[in-house]
């Protein structure tokens, strides 16, 4: 297999042809100086392609690229970044390799209905497609390895419009796929692969793609191709269809379709991590191989078992999907005999006495059949376990065995660029690797050691700059498409640069509780049109697009932000994505979080936020009970569940506003700097910044999760063999 990126590059002349191979590795993406190869070209293309590169150098004029590849500046830069490039390209030793010598011969297949890795490929909703994307980059960076198997979405997911009434209109916008950075497989050097998900009726076909996640090859799997029926076609149109019976016929071709695809690929995995439990049917085409290779099904059961490796993200019921066995008898009638067992054996395999009714859980299956399994927090841990329960009766609810493993965020993609050339200024002289070392709490001790004054200017450097982006984007919305004067205010343009700013940016689900800020409207006036110490909202996310008690929420919270008794300092940024949440989580002041909870997972927007000095104001909940200490941020919202819930939450929180968070904003020394509110910023990034890393994520994970897998599916591997006299 090989293969292609569709057209040629004839305008790209060979001295800096590299450019090319480079655009099609995201490892650019987090890479701050990587980026400048690009920017340097044309400033003003870099901006109107959104940081896509693969579009920029489609649409730059010949001349532009011949000039630059005679410019001896332009060259010593491009010749280190591309040095640089195929150095860590080529790389055999790394972290993984080093700590586990017997286990680099095996291999890793994640897979995830979502991946957010970069705004140019738009196959993700929320943060378990941030989490892998995540996952891909840090195992990069890590030397795992690790093979990543998704879908290619042709229509994204859904762009969001606020029209004049406040209402969320979700709009399609076709992927361009041939000015993104991803590639055919081909076939023959010729055509694109295409395969037939297998033992499936009637068929279905799937087209391979590929990213490359720096090391990490992403396989994205498509159906809307001419080999497919309209119906079909549709599988792979967008993210999370409200049609359950589409939703079962994506997750067939997730989980046996892209285990069939490795398969053609030549890739054969030693173990396999599920990302939640849309892919779980990989667990199924895995058994079914190892049956056809005479196994019994309970010799094939216990070994996928045992290499098997479970992320639950969801503590919400409605989260876990169940289809009835109706649609189960349609798909697998005929499949389950190739399993060695019968229907009422393969129905039990996804049977849960939580679910009422006839239904295959697909949470059930992969939580029976992976030997490792984890929440993303430590009181997402124990959620679990009380909600899963029922699966384990004989067990208490401390010794149902399933574990936990705090999410992480992936440093270098969301440390902002001027942050990291701040820190780099005083880390690299006692430690010049701190970067790739930046999940030792030792290194981030050295943040004292910044003057306060420039930490505080990098800050409004960032607020200024979000700011900006903010009005920029509806100056541009209000030329190009004559929208609504009312939705020109409620998006921001009447922002304060230096006025305290609250961040929210969330999946607009009624538990997050957007709107709780709002309880008391006359004392919100009051705090936010404070003639001295003024305050300002910003509000951004999307609501499902079958969710309409979400899309109420966003309407209530838009016809807040164009009443006049605000003053404009409530705002609603619309089509919330990866590149208006790299301007938020660096810009604002504080991360307001306030879900009911335990229903908040983690919860990696805050780590982001705190990651780059952003101050915390949450409930405790998610990541936040690991990571609060008293002296990093504020904790609120222990009101008892009930009635009055949001009404006592709410009160707790205008107090901290009012008591504590303003004041120390705005209480300045003589040198103009908040020193209090400084303190606090870099005891937030000295807290959480090691852990809640990616890294230290995915070094727990192989310890934990990847190391054991490995080892028995080596102990399995020398049995087949290697059979022992």
């Amino acid at each position: 297999m090989a293969d292609s990126t569709n057209k040629d590059f004839p305008h790209v002349p060979d001295r800096i042809s590299g450019l090319i191979d480079l655009a099609y590795n995201l490892w650019w993406s987090w890479n701050p100086a990587v980026k400048m190869v690009f920017k340097n070209l044309n400033p003003q293309a870099w901006i109107e392609s959104i940081h896509n590169p693969v579009k920029m150098l489609k649409e730059l004029p010949e001349e532009t690229l011949v000039a630059a590849s005679k410019n001896p500046l332009y060259l010593r830069h491009y010749d280190l970044v591309m040095a640089r490039f195929r150095q860590e390209m080529k790389q055999k030793n790394s972290w993984f390799t080093e700590h586990f010598p017997d286990d680099h011969d095996l291999s890793i297949a994640y897979f995830s209905a979502e991946y957010g890795l970069q705004h140019s490929l738009p196959f993700y909703a929320g943060g378990l497609g941030f989490l892998a994307g995540d996952h891909l980059k840090e195992s990069s960076d890590l030397g795992l390895p690790l093979v990543a198997v998704g879908f290619m979405y042709s229509e994204g997911y859904l762009h969001q419009h606020i029209g004049a009434d406040g209402w969320q209109a979700d709009i399609n916008e076709l992927l361009n796929r041939d000015a993104a950075p991803i590639k055919r497989v081909m076939y023959n050097h010729e055509t694109q692969l295409v395969a037939r998900v297998p033992f499936i009726e009637p068929p279905i076909y799937v087209a391979v793609w590929k990213v490359d996640v720096g090391n990490i090859p992403l396989y994205l799997l498509d159906t809307d191709i001419k080999e497919n029926d309209p119906v079909n076609r549709m599988i792979t149109y967008r993210l999370y269809t409200g049609d359950n019976e589409l939703r079962l016929r994506q997750e067939i071709v997730l989980g046996i379709g892209g285990s069939y695809v490795l398969d053609i690929l030549g890739i054969r995995p030693s173990i396999i991590h599920l990302n939640e439990g849309h892919p779980a049917f990989a667990l199924l085409e895995r058994i079914r191989e190892q049956v056809a290779d005479k196994m019994s099904f309970e010799q094939a059961s216990k070994m996928v078992r045992e290499t098997s490796v479970f992320t639950t993200h969801t503590p919400v019921p409605a989260g876990h999907d169940a289809f009835p066995y109706s649609l189960m008898d349609k798909y697998f009638s005929h499949y389950f005999p190739l399993l060695g067992i019968d229907r009422q054996t393969f129905l039990e395999l996804g049977h849960s006495s939580k679910d009422h009714g006839e239904l295959f859980n697909m949470t059930a299956f992969a939580l029976k059949m992976c030997s490792f399994k984890n929440g993303v927090s430590k009181k997402h841990g124990e959620v679990a376990r009380e909600m899963w329960q029922p699966l384990w009766p004989e067990l208490k609810k401390e010794e149902i065995p399933i574990h936990h493993i705090t999410n992480g965020v992936h440093v270098p993609t969301w440390l902002d660029p001027k942050m990291s050339l701040l820190m780099n200024k005083y880390f690299s002289p006692s430690c010049p690797n701190w970067m790739t070392e930046h999940d030792s709490p030792l290194i981030w001790e050295m943040i004292s050691e910044i003057p306060d004054e420039e930490l505080w200017a990098v800050h409004t450097q960032l607020k200024r700059k979000l700011v900006n982006r903010i009005r920029e984007f509806k100056r541009r919305k209000w030329s190009g498409e004559g929208t609504d004067p009312i939705n020109v205010i409620t998006g921001g343009a009447l922002l304060d640069p230096y006025a305290l700013t609250i961040g929210f940016a969330r999946r607009f689900s009624t538990y997050k509780r957007a709107d709780l800020i709002f309880q008391d409207l006359e004392r919100l006036k009051r705090i936010v049109n404070n003639r001295w110490m003024p305050v300002q909202i910003v509000f951004a996310g999307k609501a499902h697009p079958a969710d309409d008690d979400g899309k109420r929420i966003i309407q209530k919270i838009y016809r807040y932000a164009h009443q006049q008794e605000f003053g404009g300092r409530i705002a609603f940024v619309e089509d919330y994505g990866e590149q208006m949440a790299q301007y938020l989580v660096h810009g604002v002041d504080v991360w307001l979080n306030n879900p009911v909870p335990p229903m908040e997972a983690c919860g990696t927007s805050g780590i982001k936020a705190s990651l780059n000095g952003v101050l915390h104001m949450s409930v405790l909940d998610g990541w936040w009970i690991e990571g609060y200490n008293g002296k990093n941020g504020w904790a609120f919202g222990d009101s008892p569940p009930g009635q009055n819930q949001d009404r006592g939450d709410a009160e707790q929180l205008y107090n901290l506003l009012e008591r504590e968070v303003i004041p120390m904003y705005y209480t300045l020394s003589d040198d103009g700097i908040p020193h209090m509110w400084v303190k606090k910023m870099k005891e937030t990034i000295r807290s959480t910044a090691p852990r809640f890393s990616a890294k230290r994520m995915l070094k727990e994970y192989v310890r934990k999760g990847y190391d054991p897998a490995l080892i028995s599916a080596a102990k399995y591997i020398k049995t087949e063999f290697q059979p022992d006299e």
